[in-house]
C-alpha cells in the first residue's frame, strides 16, 4: 500500500511504480502548490552496490486537471541521463561524495524537466539538473542532508524542482492487513482472533525516490488566475502521476546495446491513495494502470460496492451489522474518490468537486489555505486542509480510507444510515501511538525526510 506492488504486472518493474502522490498548499509558501509523485517501494536502505535511481527509459509525469474533464490540462515532466564515470569499477562511490559533481560519484543522474499543455506542445524548464546520490552510509555520503538540499534547483517563474531519494513517508501495518484484513489493536474482535497489540510500522525503516514540484498557484488554474475563493470551481484542481514506457523494447546480442522504440504507453498511475490496491479486483488492476482517469466510469462499480466494506462483517463478526445490512450503492466513495465532494456536504467544507466526469484524481481546493494545526485524520479530523482534499505527506489515508469504507462517511449521503461504533475507531494503529514520528518529515521542501542509509539501518 498506499500503491506500492499494487498490480502484478507493475510489481516486477519497480522503477516504474507509483507509490504516493500527494498534492497541498505548501505550508510556508501558501502562494505555491507542492506536487509530489513517488516511485519505487519499499526501498532497503542497504540495496548496495547497485543503489536504487530513476530508470532512463521511463517518462516520469504529474498530470493536472483544471477544468473537469478527467483529463490532463498541464503535465510536468521528468526524463532522466545516467553516466559511469569510471567504467572500471563495481563501486557506487570511491570516495566520500561531498557535492552533487564529486568525481568519487560514478553514477550521477541527471534529468531534463518539461511542462507539456499537450501532445505537441512542451516546453523545456529546465536541463541538465543533477539528482543527488542515495544516502550511502557515514563515510560515502556524510552530511547527506546538506548534500540532498544542493539537489533543490530553483527554476524561474518561482518554481522549485527535486527528484532523488527521500525518507518513505507513508505509515501502514502491511503484515497485519494483509494477512486477512486484521488490525492488531482489534484483532481480538477478528474472525480468528489474536490479543489486541500495537500496530507495526511496517514502513519505517524505508526509503522511496521522489519526484516534487512546488509551483505558483497560477500556474496551475485555467484561466492563471488566482484561487482565492473556495467556492470558485476554477480553485479546484484534480491531480494523477504515472510512468509509460515506450512500446517495444529490442534486445542486443552479446556486443549489442538493448534500446526501446515505439510511443509512450501508460504502466503506472496514481491519484487517490489505495485505489487500484484496495477498491479495483485483481484481475482488473493491470487494465487499470493503463487507463487514463477520464475512463475510469469502467471501474464504478468497483467503487459503489466495495469488496471491502463486505469483508469487514465477515471478518469481524457482530462488529459492523449497520454495514452489513446496508445494500444501497456507495454514493459516498464515489465523491470521495470519483467526483470531489459537492459544497454542503461535509459541514464547514466549502468542496473539492470537479464535476460528473468520474475520474480517480486526487482532488485539491487550492483556496482553503493550510492550518497551522493540522489533523493526520484530514476532513474526519475537522480539517479541510486534509485528505481527501489533497493529500499532505503526514495524512494517516489507511485509517481515513478504512473507516470511510466501514460507514464512517456513510451518513453525509444517506442520512438514516448509523455508522457501527466501530466505524469511527477502525485503525491499524493505537491512538496515541507513536506512528510515524517526526523524523519522517521536513517543514521544507520538498518535505518528506532524509533517507535512511543503509550503514546505521538495521536490516530488521
Amino acid at each position: 500500500m498506499s500503491s506500492h506492488r499494487e498490480a502484478p504486472e507493475i510489481s516486477k518493474d519497480p522503477v516504474a511504480d507509483n507509490t504516493d502522490l500527494y498534492a497541498f498548499v505548501s505550508p510556508d509558501q501558501p502562494d505555491t502548490v507542492t506536487l509530489i509523485a513517488n516511485f519505487i517501494p519499499l526501498e532497503g536502505p542497504a540495496g548496495g552496490p547497485n543503489f536504487y535511481e530513476f530508470g532512463d527509459d521511463v517518462l516520469y509525469e504529474i498530470h493536472v486537471d483544471n477544468n473537469g474533464d478527467g483529463k490532463a490540462d498541464i503535465a510536468f515532466q521528468w526524463q532522466f541521463t545516467t553516466k559511469i564515470r569510471n567504467p572500471n569499477t563495481f563501486l557506487y562511490n570511491t570516495g566520500p561524495i561531498t557535492s552533487l559533481d564529486s568525481t568519487a560519484w560514478n553514477r550521477p543522474q541527471t534529468y531534463t524537466l518539461k511542462r507539456a499543455t499537450s501532445e505537441t506542445q512542451t516546453t523545456v524548464l529546465a536541463e541538465n539538473l543533477t539528482c543527488p546520490p542515495v544516502n550511502v552510509g557515514t563515510r560515502s555520503t556524510p552530511n547527506y542532508a546538506t548534500l540532498a538540499q544542493a539537489a533543490v534547483h530553483s527554476l524561474s517563474g518561482g518554481i522549485k524542482v527535486f527528484a532523488g531519494q527521500r525518507r518513505e513517508g507513508f505509515f501502514v501495518d502491511l503484515g497485519s492487513i494483509f494477512d486477512l484484513g486484521a488490525l492488531r489493536p482489534f484483532q481480538n474482535l477478528h474472525l480468528l482472533p489474536l490479543p489486541a497489540v500495537d500496530g507495526v510500522d511496517a514502513t519505517k525503516a524505508v526509503n522511496v525516490h521522489t519526484l516534487a514540484i512546488q509551483v505558483p498557484k497560477t500556474m496551475l488554474t485555467r484561466d492563471g488566475s488566482n484561487p482565492t475563493d473556495p467556492k470558485d470551481p476554477r480553485s479546484t484542481i484534480g491531480v494523477y502521476a504515472s510512468a509509460s514506457r515506450r512500446r517495444a523494447r529490442v534486445y542486443g546480442g552479446s556486443d549489442e546495446a538493448s534500446w526501446d522504440t515505439g510511443p509512450w504507453v501508460q504502466v503506472s498511475r496514481l491519484g487517490n491513495p489505495l485505489f487500484n490496491e484496495v477498491i479495483v479486483p485483481m484481475s482488473k488492476k493491470d487494465q487499470w494502470n493503463g487507463t487514463k482517469p477520464s475512463e475510469d466510469a469502467h471501474f464504478l462499480q468497483y467503487v459503489q460496492h466495495p469488496e471491502l466494506a463486505g469483508l469487514l462483517p465477515v471478518l469481524y463478526p457482530g462488529v459492523f451489522p449497520n454495514l452489513a445490512a446496508f445494500k444501497g450503492t456507495r454514493d459516498d466513495l464515489v465523491a470521495i474518490l470519483l467526483t470531489g465532494i459537492p459544497s454542503g456536504v461535509v459541514p464547514g467544507f466549502p468542496g473539492n468537486f470537479t464535476g460528473t466526469t468520474q475520474a480517480d484524481l486526487l482532488r485539491l481546493n487550492m483556496a482553503i489555505p493550510p492550518t497551522s494545526s493540522p489533523s493526520p485524520l484530514g476532513l474526519l479530523g475537522g480539517d479541510i486542509a486534509g485528505f481527501p482534499n489533497g493529500r499532505r505527506v503526514f495524512d494517516d489515508t489507511v485509517t481515513i480510507e478504512i473507516r470511510a469504507v466501514a460507514g464512517a462517511t456513510l451518513p453525509l449521503v444517506a442520512p438514516s444510515f448509523i455508522p457501527d461504533g466501530a466505524a469511527s475507531l477502525a485503525s491499524d494503529y493505537k491512538p496515541g501511538q507513536n506512528v510515524p514520528g517526526s523524523d519522517r518529515y521536513i517543514s521544507t521542501f520538498p518535505y518528506l525526510g532524509v533517507p535512511l542509509d543503509g550503514f546505521d539501518t538495521p536490516s530488521s
